[in-house]
């Protein structure tokens, strides 16, 4: 899934940008709009123009919770609860989020930013969609699960295997706590290299799909690294490739990893 924030004054062309991504990326997939209902907002019916404009749901946050269901989920958990679902978001009026952002006006932004202007009509939606989907995308263990489970060769497969990497707090107990790990790759070179281990896991009979995720950038305490998913006829030919992958992509694909304890800080290659 791939996740965009726009970030602004509504008197800007925030809505209005909004709705173009919307339209652009519903094009090709299913997307979805989050968006912070906890300021004021002009009384434009905002929701209903995103629905309009392509958003099949629209999640809203007020100080109360997140609208429909009044709970108090994170955005990282919307996220995630949207990512098996939808094959885009576009993240509207979060400005302290770490994704990738468009900025209007004089706001400032916690992620990358893809484009900055005075008002919408001066950002180049074509360039913001290409860059967005030339990123990786936004996975976790359920999205690649449910990618998995709609492979042509699903009516096959008797067993999904999977393996999940996170970061650990320590290794002894009286160890120095790990507070973060930032991870950096080589891109061409790494998507090259899971390329081919995803082609050779699949060669193998009974195994039908492979799946393999690592995060970049930095990781907290806590969080999921890296997924590996197989869909196979069986356990056996599914367990082995799980192994076999995650062994390969530690051996085989350049990245390398700083870990930043509460005391110290270093770099090691993965």
């Amino acid at each position: 899934m791939h996740i965009v924030g726009v970030t602004g004054p509504a008197d800007a062309g925030r809505p209005s940008l909004v709705e173009q991504l919307l339209a652009r990326l519903d094009e090709r997939g299913r997307v979805a709009t989050v968006r912070d209902a906890s300021r004021p907002l002009p009384e434009d019916e905002t929701t209903t123009r995103y629905q309009h404009a392509g958003s099949t749901a629209t999640y809203s946050r007020t100080d109360d919770g997140w609208h429909a269901r009044g709970d108090q989920r994170t955005l990282d958990d919307r996220l995630e609860q949207l990512a098996p679902t939808y094959d885009a978001v576009v993240v509207d009026d979060f400005p302290d989020a770490t994704i990738p952002q468009v900025v209007l006006g004089d706001d400032d932004s916690a992620g990358e930013t893809l484009a900055s202007a005075p008002t919408a009509a001066a950002i180049d939606i074509d360039a913001v969609v290409e860059d967005l989907l030339a990123r990786d995308p936004f996975e976790t263990l359920s999205s690649l699960v449910a990618t998995a489970k709609a492979s042509p060769a699903a009516e096959k497969s008797g067993a999904i295997a999977t393996f999940t990497g996170r970061v650990r707090g320590k290794e002894h107990d009286d160890d120095t706590p790990t507070e973060f790990l930032e991870f950096e790759r080589y891109d061409e070179v790494a998507t090259e290299r899971m390329a081919t281990i995803r082609e050779e896991l699949e060669a193998r009979d009974g195994v039908f799909e492979v799946l393999l995720h690592h995060r970049t950038g930095v990781v907290e305490y806590g969080e999921d690294i890296v997924f590996v998913v197989v869909l196979a006829g069986h356990r056996q030919e599914a367990f082995a490739a799980v192994e076999d992958g995650i062994n390969r992509l530690k051996d085989e694909v350049p990245l390398f990893k700083k870990e930043v304890t509460v005391d110290d800080e270093f770099w090691a290659h993965e």
